[in-house]
């Protein structure tokens, strides 16, 4: 998918993970390369200390995951459903007000469709790091993907 496409991702992440619509997640950017999500200062989702609660933050970062594995691998859905396996995140730095996660893909895509054309079931990690609006590092999360393929049986 290109970036021309950027509405219809966001729009497909509100409509389809609901989560992504009750913390009203906005879609700043997603293309291959790199997907951009903010979650916006909101009292309802504050710890207690007053900032972003670490949920809140989970959400965000595996949201931006999903945006970027979506828009790498949109067109390989008709042949594999992708699905989170697992996800570790660290908390660095208290975050304050409006926090923005940026996703990143840890291997390169056409290795990954190479996998699932020799019928197996990749898995690849996503990089996010959460920053607060001065640009401080607040926290770094890695999700590992994988493409399930539709049709089991093609699975090694």
């Amino acid at each position: 998918m290109s970036s021309d496409t950027q509405p219809s991702i966001g729009a497909m992440m509100a409509a389809t993970v609901p989560m992504a619509r009750t913390l009203n997640l906005v879609f700043v950017e997603t293309t291959a390369e790199r997907a951009v999500v903010r979650l916006p200062d909101q009292a309802d989702y504050h710890n207690h200390v007053g900032g972003p609660h670490a949920g809140a933050m989970f959400t965000l970062a595996e949201s931006a995951s999903g945006a970027i594995v979506l828009a790498a691998f949109g067109d390989q859905l008709s042949r594999a459903v992708p699905l989170a396996v697992r996800a570790e995140i660290g908390y660095r730095k208290l975050a304050m007000g409006e926090v923005t996660a940026t996703a990143e893909i840890g291997r390169p895509v056409a290795d990954v469709i190479a996998e699932l054309d020799a019928g197996e079931r990749p898995e690849f990690p996503v990089n996010v790091a959460i920053t607060r609006e001065d640009g401080a590092v607040t926290g770094e999360m890695t999700i590992v993907w994988t493409l399930r393929p539709n049709d089991p049986a093609k699975e090694k």
